[in-house]
């Protein structure tokens, strides 16, 4: 086993099982809309999240309307401009619902939700421009607060390629992002039959959402992008995941190029863990350690290096 992996959670290891011994059909066996059912359907391995005093959906931008949720509990002191997960196929507004109550109640955050254009309906780059535009929309109306943006899996893709590209951003949330197209890293190797998402289900995401000819642009594969004037970024990565490497890999990167990069990791979880927080004590323990690190950074004005 990977250094960078411990074993795995026994919830989720409890919870994979199941998923399997019910003879359910691969995700890339399944039609985007068969997929989005199924994403869909693990809403409720979630956590509620706590109450939060302003919960209201914003209609943005020309058509298609983009839609935004603002999660805004009294005392934000910055705005998160937030991408959901789900391989840029599936997810919605209710995808990170729980997590986004969580930055607004526990750190103090204004958050957007940004429910971006899905593939391949909207392939490449309908969702980079979506968020491109809530964070414009987020400048324009967020006073004088800070505005970060952040996401996690694909919406972690989208998040990394804005803050490469706009110079409004204070700083980078990436939890366990999509940032490289290249599978033959060894967390793939180790992780090709992995729950929730194993080789197969990430290529099945990318060829809905991307050709092959443009998978080495920065903005599907924000690791062949980096900069120096890259923002200070908060990354997160799980052992049990297909992207570990890669996620490693991209705060290496920043870290050589002296910017600032807190980089937490979670050797004995997987990828999608927030998704359950409804079932696993080791992800709700995981998400509390993420909120207070996320809290932590944006108050921060200097930050650690990258773990090794």
């Amino acid at each position: 086993m990977s250094s960078r992996r411990e074993p795995l959670d026994p919830a989720i290891a409890a919870l994979r099982d199941h998923v399997r011994a019910s003879g359910a059909a691969p995700l890339s066996s399944l039609s985007p809309a068969e997929a989005r059912e199924r994403v869909s359907a693990g809403d409720g391995a979630c956590d509620d999240g706590p109450a939060v005093r302003v919960i209201e959906d914003i209609d943005i931008g020309d058509a298609p309307a983009l839609r935004i949720r603002r999660y805004d509990d009294g005392a934000s002191r910055a705005t998160l401009v937030y991408a959901h997960g789900g391989g840029w196929v599936t997810g919605d507004l209710e995808y990170a619902d729980e997590l986004c109550r969580q930055l607004a109640s526990q750190a103090s955050l204004q958050v957007l939700s940004v429910d971006y254009r899905l593939a391949p309906e909207y392939p490449f780059p309908a969702a980079v421009e979506d968020v491109d535009t809530a964070l414009s929309w987020a400048v324009i109306h967020g006073g004088d607060q800070p505005v970060y943006v952040g996401g996690d899996s694909a919406g972690g893709n989208l998040a990394a390629t804005i803050a490469q590209r706009r110079d409004e951003v204070a700083g980078l949330i990436a939890i366990y992002p999509v940032v490289d197209h290249d599978q033959t890293r060894m967390s793939y190797r180790e992780n090709d039959q992995g729950f929730p998402i194993g080789s197969a289900d990430m290529a099945w995401f990318f060829d809905h959402y991307a050709p092959r000819d443009v998978r080495d642009d920065p903005r599907v594969s924000p690791l062949r992008g980096i900069g120096a004037d890259h923002p200070r970024t908060f990354l997160l990565t799980a052992g049990h995941d297909p992207l570990c490497d890669e996620g490693f890999a991209y705060a290496e990167r920043l870290a050589a190029l002296d910017v600032g990069v807190e980089h937490r990791h979670e050797p004995a979880l997987c990828h999608g863990f927030l998704r359950s927080t409804g079932v696993s004590a080791g992800a709700r323990a995981a998400r509390d350690r993420l909120v207070v690190d996320i809290a932590r950074f944006v108050d921060s004005g200097h930050l650690p290096t990258a773990a090794p």
